[in-house]
């Protein structure tokens, strides 16, 4: 039996998941991390945490599953993408705060660069768009506000990263500066076409180039586990930034395919291949990952509430006690009587871009009641990934054929069921819902001989339940017209 140990580092906490081959879990260990909003629109974590959380977890499953280090024949990471640390080379202390994917303090400065018409450029190098998501703009002012920083930079002690680089170094105990070309595809500094830092981009943002890690491909062996770090040095052979890593769990290997995560926001991505594809529909373009020599590409939408809706449900209306009442209460109505949520909360990602749009409730009457808010604001986690299918679609030549899903609401049967009836797909969702970990853990699996090829990975990936189709053309029609309608009410 092989085993394969997953660091799944995410927003909310950081596990650890030891896999044999066939994708069978052996042990999980999670633990939780704090976020800190000191202002309004700031995000931030301590680094320092999320290491120790991370390396915890690490022991613990090692421990629970009981195995030695020595048993584990690999290490494979995923991460959350886009959020970024600084720390001292010397010593490897933060030198602050980590700010996360979801902070917007960068705002001004991104306005800065439309002002300047720089959109264009950016997207055709990097694939993204002008957006304080991406680490640039995180970097970029935590350079010009940290005291010293930038003096700190230009003497070339300062080391920045994502967290993937910030974890390899500690795993490392300091020897590996670098990160993942997945993850570097998600700073808004790397060069789609070459996979290399653009020096045009660096020049332009003034950024010390040696506090840049080398980009390194998702299945390289990076180095083995520090010694005395956990009882045997292990390989570390595989890393993918979160979403790309669903994306490879969910062995979406063939252009064309398709995956949505279902988590606090909702994350589709489809696989274009070789083939840089870039969106006329405000899409992202990203790099899937770099394995067995071959590059992949991917359309990207990202929503941002999903998962976070019934968290409104639960902690802002009191309408129900725990997450999972939801598909109870709203299986209670066989629809919601005209009531559409729309969940604007933090603005509206792809494919509407608007910061400003806000959230809407309407359509009610004296005979709505909590059923009929429970039932839109499930419908509503739909609409929205239907609305970054219809762009994906207008933007690629072949239409999907199926969709799989994972993440927490995927489990919830009506909302698939609603998602393929709007999406007039069928919805496959798979027996094993940890994508995100199985991913990194089968591209570490692929790089130390564990499997010899992605075909083999493929045969791992087993189906739960597929979700078919079942609403008529004029139903779907008057839903989505109902959607678009509010949409136009809560857009700014």
């Amino acid at each position: 039996m092989s085993y394969l140990l997953a660091l799944d580092q995410g927003t909310t906490s950081s596990r650890a998941i030891i896999f044999d081959e066939h994708g069978t879990v052996h042990a999980t260990a999670q633990r939780e991390i704090q976020i800190q909003t000191p202002h309004s629109g700031w995000v931030e974590q301590d680094a320092q945490e999320i290491w120790t959380t991370q390396i915890a977890v690490v022991q613990q499953a090692i421990a629970s599953a009981r195995l030695m280090a020595k048993d584990i024949k690999a290490i494979g990471l995923t991460n959350q993408r886009e959020t970024t640390v600084v720390w001292d080379k010397r010593t490897g202390h933060p030198l602050a705060p980590a700010i996360v994917w979801q902070d917007r303090r960068a705002t001004e400065w991104c306005n800065q660069l439309l002002e300047r018409h720089l959109e264009d450029k950016i997207q055709n190098t990097t694939g993204l768009r002008i957006d304080p998501y991406f680490s640039a703009g995180k970097l970029v002012w935590l350079l010009d506000h940290v005291d010293g920083l930038r003096t700190l930079a230009e003497q070339g002690h300062v080391a920045f990263g994502t967290i993937d680089s910030w974890l390899i170094w500690n795993l490392t105990q300091g020897s590996e500066h670098m990160i993942e070309m997945s993850n570097a595809s998600r700073t808004m500094l790397m060069n789609l076409k070459t996979q290399q830092w653009d020096d045009e981009l660096i020049e332009l943002f003034n950024i010390p180039k040696s506090v840049l890690p080398k980009i390194v491909a998702s299945d390289s062996y990076i180095a083995s586990t520090a010694q005395g770090l956990l009882g045997a040095e292990i390989p570390i052979t595989g890393i993918l930034g979160d979403q790309q890593s669903a994306l490879f769990g969910q062995s979406c290997f063939e252009v064309g395919t398709a995956k949505n995560t279902y988590g606090t926001g909702c994350f589709m991505l489809f696989n274009t291949g070789s083939h840089i594809q870039k969106s006329q529909n405000k899409l992202l373009t990203t790099l899937a990952w770099q394995c067995q020599g071959q590059t992949s590409y991917a359309l990207e939408g990202s929503v941002f509430m999903a998962g976070a809706i019934v968290q409104w449900l639960r902690d802002g209306l009191g309408i129900i006690k725990n997450s999972n009442e939801v598909e109870r209460l709203a299986c209670k109505v066989q629809d919601t009587d005209g009531v559409v949520l729309v969940p604007a909360f933090t603005g509206l990602g792809a494919p509407h871009w608007d910061s400003d749009a806000r959230a809407l409730l309407c359509g009610m009457s004296r005979g709505t009641h909590k059923a009929h808010i429970a039932r839109a604001a499930l419908e509503a986690i739909a609409f929205q990934v239907s609305d970054v299918l219809t762009a994906m679609q207008s933007d690629i030549a072949q239409p999907l054929k199926e969709l799989r899903v994972d993440g927490g609401a995927s489990q919830n049967d009506m909302l698939m069921q609603f998602q393929a009836d709007i999406l007039n797909v069928p919805v496959l969702r798979p027996k094993l819902l940890e994508s995100t970990a199985w991913g990194a853990a089968a591209i570490a699996g692929l790089k130390c001989g564990v499997f010899n090829n992605l075909s083999e990975i493929s045969e791992s990936w087993q189906l739960d339940k597929v979700f078919e189709p079942r609403m008529s053309e004029d139903e779907r029609q008057t839903h989505l017209f109902k959607w678009n309608d509010a949409l136009r009410r809560a857009k700014s």
